[in-house]
């Protein structure tokens, strides 16, 4: 027993330190340097309390717009609403094609171990590389394409907010649609084929049997899928770096890039941090709701 216990420590430790080292001091060091007014170079930075909590929600006053009305509001708090619509527009995407694409290749179909592969590589693309690519699409060949046949709508992408928006949106969509594919595949493959050929006994068509069987089983997966999509959209940086770089006016700034040009750019750390904490208790809250109403969902079998 005592060397059970022995093995169990030696197995555990070199994991705990390194948490301890990268995880949990460095979040209580950002922490504690939110409440100074460090910048990034003195080495006596000044406590200040919650000002930088403060000046998050109260400094740079933007004019924003929702729906037809519009009206000021900070600009973090603005980065944050940008965050949040582009969160939750990329998950519900990001999971429908992903599921879709896990239907279609576990259908047996001629190929489908090559369209996995080709369904995947996007996701073994760095975003940095990702948003580099699609910028060249989007204002090279769109523009392209829609002087030659004179299709308006493909002009000026990225120049505008709504494009900026949805250029985005499609850029991590395409690079998540076919790492979902594979947890949804997995799910798909799980459930047993029993159910299935009770269902065509009873001539269930195959919009039954996704209505009955296999929908509600992947549940567990789509917990997963949605805790993954959710989490990786609030956190999304070189994407949005590479692609828009925040613009027009800043208008498709995101959390993480906001957080970033405070501390690095303006050299503000102590503000940048209490930006930080505040993403952190925003995205632990959300993910954890998600979690919980999801969980509540899954069924056993």
């Amino acid at each position: 027993m005592k060397t059970s216990k022995l093995s169990f420590g030696l197995f555990v430790a070199p994991c705990l330190i390194a948490f301890l080292l990268v995880v949990i001091i460095p979040t209580f060091s950002g922490i504690l340097m939110s409440f100074t007014d460090w910048n990034g170079i003195d080495a006596n930075p000044n406590f200040v309390g919650l000002t930088n909590y403060v000046k998050a929600f109260t400094d740079d006053m933007v004019t924003t717009k929702f729906l037809t009305v519009e009206f000021q509001m900070p600009r973090f708090i603005n980065v944050f609403l940008f965050t949040a619509e582009f969160a939750i527009v990329s998950v519900i995407l990001i999971n429908a094609i992903g599921f879709g694409l896990a239907l279609l290749v576990t259908r047996g179909l001629k190929g489908s171990n090559i369209l996995r592969s080709v369904f995947f590589i996007p996701n073994l693309i760095g975003g940095l590389i990702l948003g580099f690519l699609w910028q060249f699409i989007f204002t090279k060949v769109f523009n392209h394409i829609g002087d030659t046949y004179g299709i308006e709508f493909l002009k000026g992408w990225l120049s505008t907010t709504g494009t900026g928006f949805w250029g985005l949106v499609i850029v991590l969509s395409w690079q998540m649609s076919g790492y979902m594919m594979i947890i949804y595949i997995a799910a798909i493959q799980n459930i047993p084929s029993s159910l299935f050929e009770a269902a065509d006994l009873d001539g269930a068509n195959f919009i039954l049997k996704l209505k009955n069987i296999i929908v509600p089983l992947v549940a567990q997966a789509s917990t997963v899928g949605l805790f993954l999509t959710l989490s990786n959209a609030f956190k999304l940086f070189d994407q949005n770096l590479a692609l828009t770089n925040g613009g027009p006016y800043l208008s498709t700034q995101m959390l993480a890039l906001n957080i970033y040009r405070t501390a690095f750019v303006m050299q503000d750390f102590g503000q940048g941090q209490a930006k930080a904490v505040i993403f952190l208790i925003a995205v632990s809250a959300i993910t954890l709701t998600q979690m919980s109403i999801s969980k509540k969902k899954e069924v056993e079998f």
